[in-house]
């Protein structure tokens, strides 16, 4: 079987979420019969294509199921194709308009037309796959009109290996001490980075977030306003170039966000094996148990306490991340290749 497994705009995704579960649904296909290609395009591009097409060639690559992983104009004219040729269509819902509220400037504002247009696109697959239960149950309120299926993301263990030689390295680099509460991952509202910076004023442990922030006209004014006068002992450290380095300066994650899909960045702490604090929200309840492999909170005070309860613990800190570290090796990517394998069949 050839499976088309395209990412729009992926040259500007690659640092994204999206961009990481891309690459790890390739990787794990790598492990299964199904062949991969990553361009729609005969030629590679959309701008050769034509040159195929005028030449009395075919405008799109030749493939048995199609797979898009964004929703833009690029995905709909696959997405057309596919319908048109009559080759199964994957939608990977990695967008909602919930998850797309508080990210960038004005982006809560178009929710409701962003709504519309993802219950017009997503409605058009002959499969739906999302990364929670949580997700499904928001596409159905929507509700999108096609078979929908929850499938994990993964978590590349592989790419964490060796992260402990980092750790010196980037403590030193950015001049952390004692536990450090981390975060990774693009700095956004919906992410918690009020909580996150709110948490550092209220006590003595350094914070550091490890990812890009957006400064210009399209940041947030919260995002703007916690990067530029951050608390004095919090760090945002901007794109780093090995995420290994931020997995191995930080001791526990703290990763408040408001609305996840998933949470890529949370397996990968907890395939490090690092203690995890984070916001009690429902998507959280299909994949991790307060108190096992980690801590949930509510509330700002209900963060700070348990920051302080792991930073009097060191015990309980590593018995968090050792269940933390078993939790992920559910998510492998291994059995990510095995299920995604086994939607494109159950479409041929």
């Amino acid at each position: 079987m050839r499976a088309l497994n395209y990412l729009e705009l992926e040259s500007r995704l690659h640092r994204s979420g999206i961009g990481t579960a891309a690459k790890h649904q390739r990787k794990a296909l790598a492990g299964t019969d199904v062949e991969v290609v990553t361009s729609p395009w005969r030629g590679g591009t959309a701008v050769r294509a034509p040159a195929s097409r005028a030449v009395g060639r075919r405008f799109f690559a030749e493939f048995d199921v199609a797979h898009c992983n964004l929703i833009g104009p690029g995905s709909v004219t696959v997405a057309r194709h596919a319908k048109r040729v009559g080759v199964p269509l994957v939608l990977h819902a990695h967008v909602t308009r919930e998850d797309f509220a508080e990210s960038f400037r004005g982006s809560t504002l178009v929710g409701p037309a962003l709504g519309r247009y993802l219950k017009w696109f997503y409605s058009q697959a002959d499969l739906v796959l999302c990364p929670s239960r949580y997700t499904k149950g928001v596409l159905e309120s929507y509700p999108v009109n096609a078979p929908i299926r929850p499938m994990t993301n993964g978590v590349d263990i592989e790419s964490l290996a060796g992260f402990e030689a980092f750790r010196e390295e980037y403590r030193d680099r950015y001049d952390l001490d004692g536990m450090t509460v981390f975060a990774v991952g693009n700095v956004f509202e919906r992410k918690g980075v009020t909580t996150f910076c709110r948490l550092a004023q209220a006590t003595d442990f350094d914070f550091a977030w490890f990812g890009t922030y957006d400064t210009g006209l399209h940041a947030s004014s919260t995002v703007r306003k916690w990067t530029r006068d951050p608390p004095e002992n919090v760090t945002f450290t901007g794109w780093v170039e090995d995420k290994r380095g931020a997995f191995a300066a930080g001791d526990v994650l703290c990763f408040p966000a408001k609305v996840e899909n998933q949470g890529i960045v949370v397996l990968e702490a907890m395939a490090c094996g690092k203690a995890v604090v984070l916001r009690d929200i429902s998507v959280f309840d299909e994949f991790y148990t307060h108190g096992e492999d980690c801590l949930k909170c509510e509330t700002e005070a209900e963060f700070r306490r348990a920051l302080e309860l792991l930073d009097r613990n060191p015990d309980l800190r590593e018995r968090l991340g050792e269940n933390a570290r078993e939790t992920a090796r559910k998510h492998s990517l291994e059995r990510v290749g095995e299920r995604l394998a086994e939607a494109y069949r159950d479409l041929a």
